[in-house]
C-alpha cells in the first residue's frame, strides 16, 4: 500500500468545440508540473467543453485523444483521467477514462445525463459504477451531475477517493460546494471536484472551485475560484484510515439494493 497519493487538479479554460487547441493547452499546463505525482485530473468533456453535438467531435477509444492521454501517462509516469465524448456501437458516451502509467485504461460512463441540457437526448447513460484500484488506492470516479444522487456515490466498497470531474456553471455553485462536502463526509473517505473555468460559447461562466475534502469535511486544497490553475495535493493513507478506525460510522451505514433502469 503507498501511504500517499498525491494529486494534480487542472482547473482550466476550454475553448469551445476545439480538441485540438485544448489539447495544446493542457500540455502546457501538464509540462509545467515538476513535481512527481501519483494522477492527473482534468475537468469533464476537457476536449470540448460542455457540447451536446457529440456527432462532430466524438472520439473512438483508438483514437487521437486516447493516444495524447496514453502518452502523457508514460511520459510523466502517472495516471491521468477527465471525461470527453466517446462514440461505440453506434452511441454516444459522456466517459472518464482513467488511463494508468502502464498504459492500460479503465473507463467509466457518466450515470446522470443532464436533462436540464437535453444530455439525455444525444448521450447513452452509463449503468455500472467503477471502483479503481491503483497504487493500494480505491478510488471511485464520477461525472459532474451525478454529484447530485448520494446514493449511486454511496461508499459500499470502502473506497478511498470520490472523484468528481465537472462542467459546473456559476449560478448553482453553491450547490457544487456543499455536495462535495457532504459526500466527504457521509462516505469517510476524500472528496476531490475538478470543474473548469471560464465562458462557454453559451454563454455559460464556470468559476472552478476546485476542491479536496478530508473524511471529516475539512478542505484541504487552496486552489482559487476564477482563475486558470493546476494545484498539488498530497492524500494520506493512514490519516483516512485512522479517522474510520476512531469513528466507525460506515459500519452503521444502511443496506439497501440499487436498480438500474
Amino acid at each position: 500500500m503507498q501511504k500517499h497519493l498525491t494529486i494534480a487538479l487542472v482547473q482550466t479554460d476550454l475553448v469551445w468545440e476545439n480538441p485540438n487547441q485544448n489539447k495544446i493547452n493542457i500540455s502546457k499546463k501538464i509540462g509545467a508540473i515538476s513535481e512527481k505525482i501519483d494522477l492527473i485530473i482534468l475537468p469533464e468533456m476537457f476536449t470540448t467543453g460542455f457540447t451536446m453535438n457529440p456527432f462532430e467531435f466524438a472520439e473512438t477509444m483508438d483514437g487521437k485523444i486516447i493516444l495524447w492521454l496514453k502518452s502523457v501517462a508514460k511520459t510523466k509516469s502517472t495516471a491521468i483521467t477527465g471525461s470527453l465524448i466517446i462514440k461505440e456501437n453506434g452511441k454516444y458516451y459522456n466517459r472518464l477514462i482513467f488511463v494508468f502509467p502502464s498504459g492500460e485504461i479503465q473507463t467509466y460512463d457518466k450515470r446522470h445525463t443532464f436533462t436540464f441540457a437535453g444530455e439525455d437526448k444525444v448521450f447513452t447513460a452509463g449503468n455500472k459504477k467503477l471502483i479503481i484500484d491503483y497504487k493500494g488506492w480505491k478510488i471511485c470516479p464520477l461525472i459532474c451531475y451525478d454529484l447530485r444522487f448520494p446514493v449511486w456515490a454511496r461508499n459500499v466498497e470502502n473506497y478511498d477517493v470520490l472523484l468528481y470531474v465537472a462542467n459546473w456553471p456559476k449560478p448553482r455553485i453553491n450547490a457544487w460546494n456543499t455536495l462535495l462536502k457532504a459526500r466527504a463526509i457521509e462516505n469517510m473517505c476524500y472528496c476531490a471536484g475538478v470543474n473548469r473555468v471560464g465562458v462557454d460559447s453559451r454563454g455559460n461562466t464556470y468559476t472552478g472551485n476546485s476542491s479536496v475534502y478530508d473524511s471529516l469535511g475539512k478542505k484541504i486544497s487552496t486552489i482559487k475560484p476564477d482563475i486558470e490553475a493546476t494545484e498539488i495535493v498530497v492524500l494520506n493513507k493512514e490519516s483516512l484510515l485512522k479517522t474510520r478506525g476512531t469513528f466507525q460510522f460506515l459500519h452503521d451505514r444502511d443496506d439497501f439494493t440499487f436498480q438500474n433502469d
